[in-house]
């Protein structure tokens, strides 16, 4: 385990793979995930490719630091660029994955630091506009009021139907909701204007599974964007990442590797 101070916030970070190449840095989601979820997916295949892959515990999560509040999307930007800066991966712009809320994290920081950014590979995610904002209140509200008022009925339905292993997740995820402004913070967040969407220049995979009500956004995004590809998998749903991790890591990887050209293997 690694904890880098970047002047913001004690980050749990881990890093695989050599050094000096090409940069991945992949980015999980809210609530449940950590970068478990990137370190048992797509880590050690992108790392086995050739590349520096950094992943990290976004604010509040796994083992980085629990703050009481600074969970805005602003706030998740501002974090990894002073992660990026603390580990000097300024010289030469990253590959950006994100997972969810990751992904709407990865894109925001395409906005503001696009000569940084190399390629965006979005999973299951979306920019932020105001129908997003609309739609993670309505969620973060609805999960919050579940875990506050019900919690015990909560988990042990989870851990029924579910698993002890995501039960454990959620008591995680309550106690984050409960001692923190995130439920708060995500919906109030500055979202994006339809010309700061369009400013991302950068080649863009946006992959969705096909059951997930997220694809629908597939035609809006390749329409706005000017270098956008996107894949649809049949028969998945948000967890598509872990469910299909071999799928979605060829898709990455055919992104990066035509952006770093024989730097990947």
């Amino acid at each position: 385990m690694t904890m880098v101070d970047t002047g913001r916030l004690r980050t749990h970070v881990q890093r695989i793979g050599p050094r000096g190449g090409p940069t991945a840095v992949l980015v999980h989601g809210l609530l449940t995930d950590s970068l478990a979820s990137h370190y048992f997916t797509l880590g050690p295949t992108f790392a086995a490719a050739g590349l520096d892959v950094v992943m990290y515990d976004l604010r509040g999560h796994g083992r980085s630091e629990r703050t009481a509040g600074g969970y805005t999307l602003d706030d998740g930007v501002d974090d990894l660029t002073a992660l990026l800066d603390r580990l000097a991966l300024t010289g030469r712009p990253v590959h950006l994955v994100g997972n969810s809320y990751g992904g709407t994290i990865a894109f925001g920081y395409a906005t503001r630091h696009p000569e940084r950014v190399a390629s965006l590979s979005l999973v299951e995610s979306e920019p932020a506009t105001a129908a997003w904002a609309v739609k993670l209140g309505g969620i973060l509200e609805r999960v919050v009021g579940e875990l506050a008022h019900r919690e015990s009925d909560t988990l042990d339905w989870i851990a029924a139907h579910r698993g002890h292993h995501t039960a454990r997740l959620a008591k995680g995820a309550a106690r984050l909701a409960r001692e923190t402004t995130l439920g708060r913070d995500i919906p109030a967040s500055r979202v994006l204007t339809e010309r700061q969407i369009r400013s991302v220049r950068c080649p863009v995979l946006a992959l969705y599974g096909g059951d997930s009500d997220l694809a629908a956004l597939a035609p809006w995004l390749a329409g706005l964007l000017p270098d956008c590809r996107t894949v649809v998998i049949p028969g998945h749903e948000h967890s598509v990442l872990v469910e299909a991790a071999e799928v979605v890591g060829r898709h990455v990887l055919a992104l990066i590797r035509e952006s770093d050209g024989s730097a990947v293997r």
